[in-house]
């Protein structure tokens, strides 16, 4: 997979949500910025298909979601989104808002731990 195509509309609400990060997107990118997590780059705010996804990085075709208040009573709505993007081969990793908040060394490990076990090591 090359490129990701995205509703081409979505790029202003995606830089105004970059904008206004929540804390915990705020506290998460931190550690994934600047390639920061075990070398591979992570995009924010990034759009794909008609949606935005928190964090995405390319190479490992991996989206990572905070789940806060905002994912209330859009249980099908999430389902639907999470759907398209397992079907154009994205793999995704869901942490609540409270644990990045509460225990973000935690969050970390969990995302260390799925790219070493996703990532193949040298021949």
């Amino acid at each position: 997979m090359n490129k990701l195509y995205y509703n081409n509309n979505l790029k202003l609400l995606a830089r105004n949500l970059r904008n206004s990060s929540t804390l915990s997107e705020v506290l998460l990118w931190n550690c994934l910025r600047k390639k920061k997590l075990l070398g591979h780059k992570f995009l924010r705010q990034k759009p794909i298909g008609n949606y935005i996804v928190d964090f995405y990085c390319t190479k490992l075709l991996l989206v990572i979601e905070i789940d806060g208040f905002t994912h209330d009573n859009k249980y099908e709505y999430d389902i639907n989104r999470q759907k398209y993007l397992e079907n154009i081969g994205l793999k995704i990793l869901r942490f609540r808002d409270e644990d990045v908040k509460n225990n973000l060394f935690g969050v970390i490990k969990a995302i260390e731990k799925w790219v070493n076990e996703h990532t193949p090591g040298p021949s």
